[in-house]
């Protein structure tokens, strides 16, 4: 590898420079983006569109098409270059002998229509992703550059097909790493590793579950993916849609800007409390409750509940037309219910086949009799006030969301229906103690929105999306596991998650258990074991914990050249917590002050004290501002350049058990992306203190 060439912030003197040639064909794509974008923006689409209709729709595409050609100064157009050795004839090189090709976020080009940088989804860009001396996939210069600001100031040769050169650690590659970051999650597309891409560019029809520790960057693998399968499968998607789901909103807003910056604006971005809200959730469940309510027990409880609505008929129908009776007798109708039943379709659909299959009944002894009738008798026939009647008998519809209110207040109904999947102990403990008097005054939890959206999915199919990724999975209840299976029923997934980062009480144990739930057992199974973000001293002892929470778990192997700045300090007062969060808002970059969440007031009103401004989870820092204040239990996917853990003590005290408490402490420990400090007044827990 050649080594790092620099040079100033202006033109150098030298026309041949590398670096000056680089930066002009920089300025140049520039250009040919503005003019792609000002071409957007003068379409004249008048005597192209038919009605208003179409004319909003094209409006609209077009909108979405200036918007994703934005030029964001701050963020660098292309990062790498391929030079490929040989003419078209293999599946690797594209293009004539000697072609260079630059990669970047996005595709450009000229007023020609020949390519100035090509998107780094295309096959063409993989290479700079994949190609080791090993295996250089045809190219023999791999180039990187490193930006300040918008400005291209470096750049890094690796000369994949010279034997001569010997391999090394790319230091551009390092750098973008461990840049320090103010603002939302940036995309890692200038540092996607080989075993990252894989997963990346894996094909659209297989569900895939990504299992990752602390910094292996299985978050933005989730993201990235989804900008692939779009950039791949863009039609397709564009009809059957595609869904973020995380943690939280704070969580959410964290990751909002990856994929608008990879120039991909439609993908919804959602809580699995957003998807249940069928009814406004007011009240919560101790862990006992909510552990049963999420139970997988719980669909088959629904089931049987929504099925005994369904009344096997005794008396027959009379429907009069005319001067003609025609008598559809009880035990033809039980046969139509008995083949309703068996076929074990959706309950509403079964309702409103009901009437047409009672109306035919009735065609064929019109057609027995001589006489000829067409759709529109047996469609006039299934309105019958005689037929309407004893389907609403027969197959009354239901409401899902008074259903599992009867089923949480009516002791009877529930024994009725939970018997031989939940004892006598767990039915009493999920019953509400005080009867309700409708569905709106009722104070629902979160798991009861989640028994209701299942309850719904039991009447009336749920929409399926092409594509759903799945984040911080592991906290899931195999109920919600369910939730979103049936969101993606004809689609695939992406599941991320680690293990040892479950923090609630039905955190899954194991991704095979979790992947059935969800609908997709036949996802494939990848584990991130390298530690791009979290520095190797901080990962090694966070470690400590692993075989206390996820014994057989491998730990991550931290790759960062630089061993990260970490410190474990005994304090007596939380000033000291304080002076050690001013010293780390001496460096360049965010600063996360984490802390059980009983003690955050406690730090809010010293901090305020101090004149110290901060900010809450998910809240953007800036230059001015780069200081968070982080509860324990919302700190979960978050990253900051510096953190300063406040009593690991009190955030495994703040948990219900031990094993949930060390848990949360494990994800506390590894948020910082380049420095750690733990303050404590408390004794450590001893899982940490062990090996010192």
């Amino acid at each position: 590898m050649s080594p790092l060439s620099d040079g100033p912030a202006g033109v150098p003197t030298d026309s041949d420079d590398p670096l000056s040639r680089e930066r002009s064909h920089l300025a140049r794509s520039r250009s040919a983006l503005r003019a792609m974008r000002e071409d957007a923006e003068n379409l004249d689409i008048r005597d192209v569109t038919a009605n208003w209709v179409n004319a909003e729709v094209l409006h609209r595409q077009i909108a979405e098409r200036i918007k994703a050609l934005a030029d964001l100064s701050h963020t660098p157009l292309f990062f790498g270059r391929l030079d490929y050795l040989h003419a078209p004839g293999s599946d690797l090189a594209e293009g004539a002998e000697g072609e260079r090709f630059y990669i970047g976020r996005r595709h450009v080009h000229d007023a020609d229509g020949d390519p100035m940088v090509i998107d780094w989804r295309a096959p063409v860009s993989q290479p700079f992703y994949r190609a080791s001396k090993k295996d250089p996939m045809d190219v023999g210069l791999r180039r990187r550059f490193g930006y300040t600001g918008g400005d291209l100031t470096a750049y890094e040769d690796e000369h994949l097909s010279d034997p001569a050169e010997a391999a090394s650690t790319s230091k551009l590659l390092q750098q973008e790493i461990e840049r320090p970051r103010v603002g939302p999650m940036r995309d890692i597309v200038a540092t996607i590793q080989p075993e990252q891409d894989e997963i990346v560019r894996s094909g659209l029809s297989g569900s895939v579950c990504v299992q990752g520790g602390p910094g292996t960057g299985k978050t933005a693998v989730g993201l990235h993916r989804v900008a692939y399968l779009l950039y791949a499968h863009r039609e397709r998607l564009a009809r059957t849609g595609t869904l973020v789901i995380g943690p939280n909103k704070s969580f959410l807003h964290y990751i909002e800007q990856v994929l608008p910056a990879l120039g991909e604006l439609e993908v919804r971005q959602a809580t699995v409390d957003d998807l249940v809200a069928h009814v406004e959730v007011r009240g919560s469940d101790d862990a006992p409750a909510a552990v049963i309510k999420g139970d997988a027990r719980m669909a088959e409880v629904l089931r049987r509940a929504v099925r005994s609505h369904v009344t096997v008929p005794t008396e027959p129908v009379m429907v009069v037309r005319g001067s003609r009776r025609w008598r559809v007798p009880a035990y033809e109708l039980e046969e139509i219910v008995r083949e309703l039943l068996d076929r074990d379709i959706r309950y509403g659909a079964a309702h409103q086949a009901l009437p047409q299959r009672i109306a035919h009944a009735v065609l064929v002894q019109m057609e027995r009799s001589g006489e000829a009738p067409d759709d529109r008798v047996q469609d006039a026939v299934a309105r019958n006030p005689a037929v309407k009647a004893a389907v609403k008998a027969i197959w009354p519809q239901v409401d899902p969301a008074k259903l599992v209110l009867r089923l949480l207040t009516d002791a009877e109904f529930l024994a009725a229906h939970a018997e031989g999947l939940l004892d006598e102990g767990e039915q009493k403990e999920i019953l509400w103690a005080k009867p309700v008097r409708s569905v709106k005054s009722a104070k629902w939890s979160a798991a009861d929105a989640v028994l209701i959206d299942e309850a719904t999915d039991l009447v009336q199919r749920t929409h399926s999306l092409g594509h759903v990724v799945l984040d911080e999975a592991q906290d899931l209840s195999p109920m919600q596991y369910r939730a979103v299976g049936r969101r993606c029923t004809t689609g695939s997934a992406t599941v991320l998650g680690d293990l040892a980062q479950g923090t609630t009480p039905w955190a899954t144990r194991s991704w095979e258990e979790a992947l059935g739930h969800l609908g997709k057992g036949d996802a494939v199974v990848e584990e991130l074991t390298a530690g791009f973000r979290v520095p190797t001293d901080v990962i090694t002892y966070a470690s400590r914990l692993l075989p206390h929470i996820a014994p057989g778990l491998a730990p991550v192997a931290s790759v960062r050249e630089n061993p990260g700045f970490f410190e474990v300090r005994a304090s007596t007062a939380d000033a000291e917590v304080l002076g050690a969060v001013e010293e780390l808002l001496g460096h360049e970059g965010s600063v996360g002050l984490i802390a059980a969440d009983a003690r955050i007031p406690v730090l809010a009103e010293a901090l305020t004290s101090a004149g110290r401004t901060y900010l809450g989870p998910g809240e953007e820092t800036t230059a001015e501002t780069r200081l968070t204040l982080v509860p324990a239990s919302l700190a979960k996917g978050l990253e900051y350049d510096y953190v300063v853990l406040d009593e690991p003590r009190a955030v495994v005290d703040g948990e219900p058990d031990e094993r949930t408490g060390l848990r949360r402490l494990y994800v506390a420990l590894t948020r910082a992306v380049s420095g750690l400090v733990v303050t404590h007044a408390a004794p450590l827990p001893a899982e940490l203190a062990e090996l010192d």
